[in-house]
């Protein structure tokens, strides 16, 4: 059973960070594409970054308004996926989301929800003075 679970969500003020983690079971991390998105209170849910395993590194992909700004990696000795945030805005407080894309084959096709078929439960990110 493939399962999916974020943490390190929290409190912070503008312009601070926090790295939040999305730790896999249940499937070969190696393997798949991960995403994470965020869905804020009264909006749909949005594609953030995705990482897929082509390159030396893994290829990621970032929504125009975090670039520059957040990062993701992977660690699949450790079954884990990251996401480092920096200089986060209120416009940035949502509950945040891991999910293994659907096509299974190591690739980041979008950052279209409907490319994802199994999510964690959310982590709550709040950005507030």
């Amino acid at each position: 059973q493939v399962k999916l679970v974020e943490s390190g969500g929290g409190f912070v003020r503008p312009g601070g960070s926090l790295m939040l983690s999305c730790t896999t079971s249940g499937f070969t991390l190696n393997g798949d594409a991960i995403g994470w998105f965020r869905q804020a209170p009264g909006k749909e849910r949005e594609g953030v970054a995705c990482i897929g395993i082509t390159g030396s590194h893994g290829i990621t992909y970032y929504a125009n308004d975090v670039k520059g700004r957040f990062t993701i990696t992977r660690d699949n000795a450790k079954n884990a996926v990251y996401l480092q945030m920096n200089r986060l805005t209120p416009e940035d407080a949502a509950v945040y989301y891991c999910a293994t894309d659907l096509t299974r084959d190591g690739l980041c096709h979008s950052l279209a929800r409907q490319e994802y078929d199994t999510w964690g439960q959310g982590t709550q990110v709040t950005v507030s003075t």
